[in-house]
């Protein structure tokens, strides 16, 4: 190392003076001090690696507890599904409500909203007068002979100014919520305004009256000529869609509906009119199998997911030495323990079935589920009342005759909970880590003093060492200068 001395004989640098490498012996003996700090940062890693795989197995336990929260709702087990001969006719979609059965449908007419049309005008921005439309909603009786207002119905006034073409009164009467829609149709003889219930039925038609400026309410000429009011003399508008009900027979009992859509007529029906349908339509109502399996695929999807990340954090690999993250962590132990003894063990709520295997939910040698679709087919079929037991039974007194997904969607509530085995453990871990983080900064400080207090004392030792070789150097060069003169 190059040495460097001052002309005032003060050392400029630690080391250089004495040609001790400081900075090296300092380094060295701050790695054996830093060697505990080092520990805590290995330790460090260590838990935020287990808080990750808590993290991970958290979410898995909650999408777990989701899907057997599902099996236990009982309507899960009633879903029942509607099939139609011909769809294109009648259709049906059910609800849990809805009870097994067979159904004839004949459908002998649709319902049908109210429409008139106007005359011809020029095009859309034709003026059409000046005055007041009123709009009713109500009934018609036959051939238009008598109007009945809508009960709660006081009608829409639309106040139409000289300035108004057909394309703005159709943009007021859309926005005046009167029940009723305007749009133009336009083809080679012109522009006519056509006027159209929002919803169907016979009790949703619709009058228009007229307030004309021009003081003939009844005529052709001006705002009047877009009234519509046979029973008040008024028709100068042409009637082209009868307000309608829907009619149909299921079976062989007539029913009526302001709407192509039939809503409680059968608890848990709904029964979708397209079509007159020149013979009966049949309609199916059964359980919903198809729907059930997905249910309990989706379970058994989700315990698989869990049960595998489990036995992969717990496994410890003895070719590699290589230990899962969560390995021999008593928590993920229990929790693996738990959830086996409850899929894997035998339940009374049902007097039928005892455990899962027996309908098809059969326990695989690593551990983890799968679905035999032809067993639980076959308890759906033979014996439903006592299959939905199995999965949703609930005893306040008899926790082993609850049902299984009852007890799944407990326990992951439970370890999911505040004070819960996993909540628990990533709260201990949190904490555990907290202090870790406090020893590394307590440590950091101490050794921060130390290095300032080797820094000084080899600083002064350079010093030492600098000044000593200054001196020696003078003393040789006195003496040679002494054995010079003595010559």
């Amino acid at each position: 190392m190059t040495t460097s001395i001052s002309t005032t004989g003060s050392v400029s640098s630690a080391g250089i003076g004495s040609g001790l490498d400081v900075n090296a012996i300092i380094s060295g003996l701050m790695k054996v001090e830093q060697a505990p700090l080092t520990d805590l940062q290995t330790r460090a890693t260590s838990i935020q690696t287990t808080i990750s795989a808590f993290g991970e197995v958290k979410s898995a336990v909650a999408t777990f507890r989701d899907a057997a929260a599902t099996l236990a709702l009982p309507s899960t087990w009633n879903a029942t599904a509607g099939t139609s001969s011909d769809s294109t006719a009648v259709s049906v979609s059910t609800d849990a409500n809805a009870t097994a059965g067979t159904y004839a449908v004949a459908v002998t007419s649709l319902a049908a909203a109210q429409s008139t049309v106007s005359g011809t005008f020029a095009s859309s921005s034709a003026l059409v007068g000046s005055g007041t439309l009123h709009i009713d909603l109500g009934t018609w009786s036959a051939g238009q002979a008598a109007f009945t207002a809508k009960s709660g119905s006081t009608g829409v006034d639309i106040a139409v100014t000289s300035a108004d073409t057909l394309s703005t009164l159709a943009g007021k009467i859309n926005s005046a919520g009167a029940g009723v829609t305007a749009s133009i149709v336009t083809d080679t003889t012109g522009s006519r305004l056509v006027f159209s219930s929002n919803t169907t039925g016979t009790d949703n038609a619709f009058r228009i009256t007229a307030s004309d400026s021009d003081g003939g309410n009844t005529d052709a000429s001006g705002l009047s000529a877009l009234a519509f009011d046979p029973a008040g003399g008024t028709s100068t508008t042409t009637l082209t869609q009868v307000a309608a009900n829907a009619t149909a027979t299921i079976n062989g009992v007539s029913v009526a509906s302001a709407t192509n859509t039939l809503t409680g007529v059968f608890n848990g029906l709904t029964i979708t009119l397209a079509k007159v349908s020149a013979t009966p339509v049949q309609i199916t109502v059964a359980q919903d199998t198809a729907g059930i399996t997905k249910a309990v695929q989706g379970f058994v999807d989700a315990y698989n997911g869990l049960s595998s990340l489990l036995r992969t954090d717990l496994k410890y690999d003895s070719s590699t030495k290589i230990a899962g993250p969560l390995q021999a962590d008593s928590a993920a132990v229990s929790l693996q323990r738990q959830l086996r003894n409850i899929v894997g063990g035998s339940s009374s709520a049902s007097s039928t079935f005892t455990t899962l295997s027996q309908v098809g939910l059969e326990v695989q040698p690593d551990g983890t589920l799968k679905l035999n679709s032809t067993k639980l087919t076959s308890a759906l079929t033979s014996n439903p009342s006592e299959l939905k037991k199995l999965f949703t039974n609930v005893d306040l007194t008899t926790s082993a005759k609850n049902g299984v997904a009852n007890r799944l969607r407990t326990f992951g509530d439970s370890v999911l909970g505040t004070g819960g085995l996993l909540t628990s453990r990533i709260i201990g871990l949190n904490t555990k880590l907290s202090g870790n983080q406090k020893d590394q900064d307590n440590l950091n400080l101490r050794l921060a003093a130390t290095k300032a207090r080797l820094q000084a004392q080899y600083t002064a030792l350079d010093a030492e060492m600098a000044s000593i070789g200054t001196l020696s150097t003078y003393i040789t060069q006195q003496i040679a200068n002494w054995n010079k003169s003595g010559n």
